[in-house]
């Protein structure tokens, strides 16, 4: 493997370690919410976080073997995540669901690019990519069940989310990201 594939599979492994802790703080902001004002979310929230938090140890261990280390951006995910969760909570139920859909959505496209880049390249670390993707999308599927409106405000929140989404998830990559989907999108064409 060369130098800029060993690169980019140290970027993969910590934006997706990065982007498991930012979950972690989403639902820890929507649980805390939830449990006053939704409670009957808050077992799915539960649930969701613990599967998040699994992730995040898992690409946690995948690092050192990768010459990873953890993203210097930590805490714009972590902040950033609080504010999202709490913020989307604050809205209803509705802004809860429009978030984990926005955010699963777009972690599923990353997913995909990511797929594509290591099928060849670290078996090992796509096994894992492809085991984590099967609970996202549950995650994904869940939430898309429970949206009830498309009204303007939540196609702004929407697309609102999936854009700061794929902003931080682009500099925690150096854009490698971007390069990752236009690969994909050239080999599919």
């Amino acid at each position: 493997m060369n130098q800029a594939d060993k690169i980019t599979i140290s970027r993969i492994v910590k934006v997706n370690h990065a982007g498991e802790y930012g979950a972690i703080r989403i639902y820890r902001a929507q649980i805390w919410v939830s449990k006053f004002l939704y409670p009957e979310i808050v077992a799915f929230l539960e649930e969701t976080l613990e599967h998040e938090i699994n992730h995040c140890a898992l690409f946690r261990s995948a690092m050192p073997e990768r010459n990873s280390r953890p993203c210097r951006i930590m805490a714009l995910w972590g902040n950033g995540g609080f504010v999202l969760g709490f913020a989307t909570a604050l809205l209803g139920r509705q802004g809860v669901w429009l978030c984990t859909a926005a955010v699963e959505k777009t972690v599923h496209h990353h997913l995909e690019d990511q797929l594509f880049f290591l099928k060849d390249r670290d078996p090992a670390l796509f096994s894992l990519i492809k085991d984590i993707q099967q609970e996202e999308l549950s995650h994904l599927h869940h939430a898309e069940d429970h949206i009830t409106t498309n009204s303007l405000w939540a196609r702004v929140l929407t697309r609102s989310i999936a854009l700061a989404t794929n902003a931080v998830m682009w500099l925690s990559t150096w854009g490698d990201s971007s390069k990752m989907a236009k690969s994909l999108r050239k080999h599919n064409s």
